[in-house]
């Protein structure tokens, strides 16, 4: 059987008659329906690629010096990661790359299992099935999954789609038992720069969750949403010593490099703060408008502490919302998109321009 054979069709394919609806809007269509931002990507990570134009020579896959250097002093920095070595950083060509491609990296095979949220980005469920591995969605990762067949765990604090925040606490519970069984922990947290209210999104790595060791796991950060870099697609991991220099080694000879210049960029954008907090406070300024007209309109939002998103509800089937709203200009994501305890739920970006999202907001209050 192909690879092909064996995936479902992309989720977001399924949208665009959908968005044909709402493109026919007199005003136009209002898109929250993915988190693609839509913001100027900052002046100090355009220079550094500018800068890094000349580069005529193959980039490095281990990345540069400066780079590595710079994510392990943001992780220490900003996140309280200790005993973040630059040794231990390896950039991505996205997180959605590894996503896909980690379960055949690491050699899993039919048998072997990979747990995700059972609300959950659909990638992690498709790199597995591109490995041939089995797919588990879980409520709780210790009582649902299987220590003697389970070889990856995937964690996502600030989840997409819910926004939800698994705190210190539960995240060391996780930790504990993946460790006990040997288990491989990778935390997909490209959100979690992104929290607005309840518990402080915390890394995989902080001492509070794993100790002063990162041996069983890996933390995965994108420069996606704090730095409008997902055309550049820039991302990195850390963690793991030995896990990192594994994929170091497959890395080299799959040619999964990060281009030179987008390397400058990167090590530009994680050393300055101030474009970060600024792009915030725009989603902060969004989220305001969009929430409050959402809520108005009659929907229930749940979670929603962090991350980009709205999960939001109003006791339909997601289908019958994504056309009501249609109707209206505006698409959103069905929540069916992300697992099937999603179904009576949308997911609602707040990746739109201010303009947009007043827009949306106006036509949510008629």
């Amino acid at each position: 059987m192909s690879i092909s054979a064996r995936l479902p069709v992309f989720p977001w394919d399924r949208l665009e008659p959908y968005k044909d609806t709402a493109a026919a809007h007199p005003d136009g269509i209002v898109d929250l329906s993915v988190g693609t931002p839509v913001d100027p990507v900052p002046e100090v990570v355009r220079a550094a690629l500018s800068a890094a134009a000349d580069s005529p020579g193959y980039p490095l896959t281990y990345g540069t010096k400066a780079l590595r250097e710079a994510a392990a002093d943001y992780l220490r920095r900003w996140h309280g990661v200790t005993g973040a070595a630059p040794a231990h950083v390896l950039p991505l060509i996205g997180s959605k790359e590894l996503v896909g491609w980690l379960p055949t990296l690491l050699d899993l095979r039919e048998g072997d299992q990979v747990g995700f949220p059972d609300l959950a980005y659909p990638t992690y469920e498709i790199g597995a099935r591109i490995a041939r591995a089995e797919p588990v969605a879980y409520a709780d990762p210790v009582a649902d999954l299987d220590p003697a067949r389970t070889k990856l765990l995937w964690l996502n604090s600030p989840s997409n789609p819910t926004g939800r925040v698994l705190p210190a606490a539960e995240l060391r519970r996780i930790v504990g038992w993946a460790r006990e069984h040997g288990v491989l922990v990778v935390s997909d947290e490209c959100y979690i720069e992104l929290g607005w209210e309840g518990a402080e999104p915390v890394s995989v790595l902080h001492p509070d969750v794993c100790g002063d060791s990162h041996d069983g796991l890996i933390a995965v950060h994108s420069l996606s949403k704090r730095s409008n870099f997902a055309g550049y697609r820039g991302a990195f991991l850390a963690g793991d010593p030995a896990v990192v220099a594994e994929l170091l080694g497959i890395r080299k000879h799959a040619g999964m490099i990060v281009p030179q210049p987008v390397q400058a960029a990167m090590a530009a954008a994680l050393l300055d703060r101030e474009h970060a907090v600024e792009q915030k406070e725009r989603y902060a300024r969004r989220r305001a408008v969009l929430r409050a007209a959402v809520e108005a309109a009659g929907f229930r939002i749940e979670h929603s502490e962090a991350s980009l998103y709205l999960w939001a509800t109003r006791g339909e089937n997601c289908w019958d919302t994504v056309a009501d709203l249609a109707k209206r200009g505006i698409l959103v994501a069905p929540g069916e998109f992300y697992g099937p305890s999603g179904t009576p739920y949308v997911r609602i970006a707040l990746t739109a321009t201010d303009e947009r999202v007043a827009a949306a907001a106006a036509r949510l209050s008629r």
